[in-house]
């Protein structure tokens, strides 16, 4: 029986009683106010017939009011209660997949004019679907229309499959921590500007995220990070044409670069062997001479065993790991910036499968020289100094090529 029957059941119950001779005062206890109203409306006539109509009428008045203030507080109490529905970040993220890449089109047809590609594993944002089949999408600097048969949406695992979490150090100098506090072990130490690999941010709320670092995983605070997803997206017409050329410029310079280094180590060679311009050591070594990779890798090769001195630049003395690349690419006359993240912007990308010796491995806040048969040189970390690494030690993220 719903809230209304039953008011009219005592209603119906109490004007009986009070017909019948029951005093009013008595079962106003029991039905928590009905018989007020009951006394007003047979007070109101002598007629206990009369009054007991307009008793029930008033009752049926005041029946409903209750009805609406209890409606009323019950919805308060679910809007109070009520959690937010947040949607997922990767709801509206579409994943090209397809061979190579798919065109990013003007219009929702294959006859419009094509403003970009957007390739395998490539991230979009979708703004709308059309009837027949196209999704309207921005990705990167691109804006347009996209088959709907050629990417993925909706699958949040696919869209962390193909994405990289990063936290940017914001602070001179960040400690990695072996424990999420400030109390805990030192791991190692982390440079402004680098960015390093998020394995783990389910602690994010609480201030700390857990950092993958060549020394190992460990915690750094969020206050000294930003952090961010990163997903490749489309290349505008523009862009590839500027990359295109930025590439063969870049190969350009090294090449000459090289040349340049081979001629003045052919005239100092009838003197002596050169050294390291960092200087400090009593070790010799062969002065850079070609103009390839290869010539990079046996020139990096020779400091094998020097130690490892945060943000050193010293073949010799000591050195980091963008400093120890630096400063060999340096001395073929190519100039690269002391950091990480920056070297992972160097001249441009090829596959890890197709590595060539003195490309540039990038990892996680680390960087390295490759020097073939799937091994890098690196000056790795304070206890092991510069030394060879297997190439996949740590996933790769990206493999550089300067000459």
């Amino acid at each position: 029986m719903n809230y209304r029957m039953k008011r009219i059941a005592s209603c119906l119950l109490a004007g009986a009683i009070v017909i019948s001779g029951t005093g009013v005062g008595t079962y106003g206890a029991q039905t928590g106010g009905v018989s007020a109203v009951i006394a007003t409306g047979l007070s109101s006539n002598g007629s206990p017939a009369a009054g007991f109509s307009k008793m029930l009428s008033q009752c049926l008045i005041e029946s409903d009011k209750a009805v609406a203030e209890a409606a009323a507080q019950a919805e308060e109490q679910v809007s109070e209660n009520d959690v937010p529905v947040v949607a997922s970040e990767y709801a509206d993220i579409a994943i090209a997949q397809v061979d190579n890449y798919v065109n990013v089109r003007s219009e929702p047809n294959t006859d419009s004019e094509v403003l970009g590609k957007l390739y395998n594993n490539s991230a979009a944002t979708v703004l709308e679907t059309t009837e027949d089949g196209w999704y309207k999408i921005t990705s990167g600097s691109v804006t347009g229309y996209v088959k709907c048969e050629y990417v993925v949406t909706g699958d949040e695992e696919l869209a962390k499959k193909v994405s990289t979490r990063y936290a940017t150090v914001t602070t001179t100098t960040l400690y990695v921590r072996m424990e999420p506090s400030t109390e805990a072990g030192i791991l190692t130490m982390l440079g402004e500007g680098d960015d390093f690999v998020v394995v783990d941010d389910s602690m994010k709320d609480s201030g700390w995220v857990i950092v993958t670092t060549e020394e190992g995983d460990g915690y750094v605070s969020t206050d000294y990070v930003n952090l961010w997803t990163d997903y490749v997206t489309a290349e505008s017409k523009a862009e590839e044409e500027a990359r295109l050329a930025k590439e063969e410029a870049e190969r350009q310079a090294a090449a000459a670069a090289a040349a340049k280094a081979k001629q003045k180590s052919s005239k100092n060679s009838s003197s002596s062997d050169g050294t390291s311009s960092s200087g400090g050591s009593s070790a010799s070594y062969a002065a850079p001479s070609g103009s390839n990779g290869q010539a990079v890798a046996s020139y990096a090769s020779q400091f094998i065993g020097n130690p490892y001195v945060y943000g050193g630049s010293s073949l010799t003395n000591g050195t980091d790991c963008s400093g120890f690349v630096m400063s060999v690419y340096a001395a073929f006359g190519i100039s690269l910036p002391h950091s990480s993240s920056g070297q992972r912007s160097a001249g441009y990308e090829v596959s890890l499968s197709e590595a060539q010796p003195g490309d540039i491995v990038c990892y996680s806040g680390h960087v390295g020289i490759y020097v073939g048969n799937n091994t890098i040189v690196h000056a790795s970390t304070p206890s092991s100094g510069i030394k060879y690494s297997t190439a996949t030690y740590r996933n790769v993220l990206s493999v550089r090529r300067i000459f």
